[in-house]
């Protein structure tokens, strides 16, 4: 594959405002290390490479496992995870998923107790930044380097 374009160059008022989205997951009051395991599992499930490689890389430098890094694609079948972990991975699936999901009452009622009002907005912020950073980046062929 060949890269396409730099969406960075090429429209920096719309990088601008993705970086503003970006931001808000950084100062909430997630756990760094829960923000990268949601987008290393949301950036396997579209499968971007470049956002994969980033993720993983980035939460290796905060101080991941590597036996949990290379488990997240399996997380349910591992008990390497806690279950505020889980939950938040279970969200992060259903809501990328959405058209199929739909995020049904069954995922909110188990995911609800491990979060405040305020952080299920903020993780599914991370969600969604992280999935349009996916779509991104897919789309225009931004490769890991």
């Amino acid at each position: 594959m060949k890269p396409r374009l730099n969406f960075h160059k090429a429209s920096p008022d719309a990088m601008k405002a993705m970086m503003t989205l970006e931001q808000q997951g950084v100062r909430s009051t997630l756990e760094k290390s829960l923000i990268e395991l949601v987008r290393l599992r949301v950036s396997q499930m579209n499968g971007c490479a470049y956002c994969v490689d980033l993720h993983s890389t980035d939460a290796r430098k905060a101080g991941e496992d590597e036996r949990r890094l290379a488990a997240v694609v399996v997380w349910r079948e591992t008990a390497f995870f806690d279950e505020r972990e889980r939950a938040a991975l279970e969200w992060a699936e259903s809501v990328t998923r959405v058209a199929e999901t739909h995020v049904p009452d069954e995922v909110w009622l188990h995911v609800k107790p491990y979060f405040t009002e305020t952080e299920m907005v903020d993780l599914t912020m991370v969600i969604n930044t992280i999935n349009a950073w996916n779509r991104l980046a897919i789309a225009f062929r931004k490769l890991p380097v």
